[in-house]
């Protein structure tokens, strides 16, 4: 990952430990727990989920440094357009949480929840359909949730909706270049996205060799920072969205710089995801406006870190996790 000369006191020194609540529950996170650590080219954040290892949560570590330390590559574009994300509520709140979004060319619909059903799942999109009308492109989200019969019979439902792609539906890889074949072979045409295949597979290039996947999907802090993941998909060679890991304002600044900085973008991206928290750490929140975002130098508020700030035994543990990324990384 060849991080900045930085020591892990230094990091601990300029690190905040916050804690965001959210305004929906999403992927089963009620409280957004992250660390920002200041350095002189700016803020990093540090907020692997709690069940992330340490080799795993060292590659998020290793993108923080690289923005609070090294700062980003050049952008290739100054606007970045931006999808607009529902998770796994009830058909009867997506009209609420479409209005918090301004003119996203596409939603994101997290579909496969545990403990729910297909007609949920039916439903849901259907109602992000009567919302945004045939203009606005529907891609759905399952997290690796379904088997590949089940893939198969969800996306066949789901096909009058004009999905524009499915993101993860299935966990292997092998099981995604199954999907592929089963959908052809039905006369569906439904292009999968690789995510969880790229960013936590110790291997991503076998999503290329297994042809397991028509566009991958790139997150920052899982790949190890933004030039980690420009060169990845440099070696994939599929078309890229970029996403967040549920980020506060210091996330998706390193999403918007990966996404400007991409060769080629041909698909909103997945950084409007702030807008399901209840607050963030910038005064200037990084929130999509007419569905765009532009690059630039995230600020953070020193007045919402301190009315933020993690409990102590919270902090704590974070701090402590960072010290054990840090000795695998630095």
């Amino acid at each position: 990952m060849n991080p900045p000369a930085v020591t892990a006191e230094q990091l601990v020194a300029g690190a905040h430990v916050v804690a965001i609540p959210m305004r929906v529950p999403f992927r089963g996170v009620r409280v957004r727990e992250a660390v920002l650590i200041q350095g002189p080219r700016g803020w990093g954040e540090f907020a692997p989920f709690p069940e992330y290892d340490d080799a795993e949560a060292a590659r998020w570590l290793a993108a923080a440094v690289e923005a609070a330390w090294r700062g980003w590559p050049a952008p290739v574009r100054d606007v970045v357009a931006v999808n607009a994300t529902v998770p796994a509520v009830e058909a009867s709140q997506v009209p609420a949480i479409l209005a918090r979004y301004d003119g996203c060319p596409a939603v994101k619909v997290k579909v496969a929840e545990r403990g729910q059903r297909l007609r949920d799942d039916i439903d849901r999109v259907a109602a992000v359909r009567d919302v945004v009308g045939p203009g606005v492109a529907i891609r759905v989200d399952a997290n690796g949730g379904w088997d590949v019969p089940q893939a198969l019979d969800a996306l066949a439902a789901l096909t009058p909706y004009a999905l524009e792609y499915a993101e993860q539906p299935c966990a292997a890889v092998e099981e995604l270049a199954e999907l592929r074949v089963a959908l052809a072979r039905a006369g569906l045409d439904v292009p999968i996205a690789a995510d969880e295949s790229i960013r936590r597979a110790q291997d991503p290039l076998r999503v290329r060799e297994l042809a397991a996947a028509d566009l991958i999907v790139v997150k920052v802090a899982p790949l190890g920072g933004v030039r980690a993941a420009l060169a990845i998909v440099e070696e994939v060679g599929l078309p890229a969205v970029v996403s967040s890991a549920l980020d506060t304002s210091v996330g998706i600044a390193a999403g918007v710089a990966l996404a400007a900085a991409l060769p080629e973008l041909r698909h909103a991206c997945g950084l409007g995801t702030l807008t399901l928290m209840e607050r963030d750490v910038s005064d200037r929140p990084w929130t999509p406006q007419a569905g765009r975002l532009r690059p630039g130098t995230v600020s953070v508020d020193p007045a919402a870190l301190a009315t933020l700030a993690a409990a102590a035994p919270r902090r704590d543990w974070w701090l402590e996790r960072l010290r054990r990324c840090a000795e695998l990384l630095l």
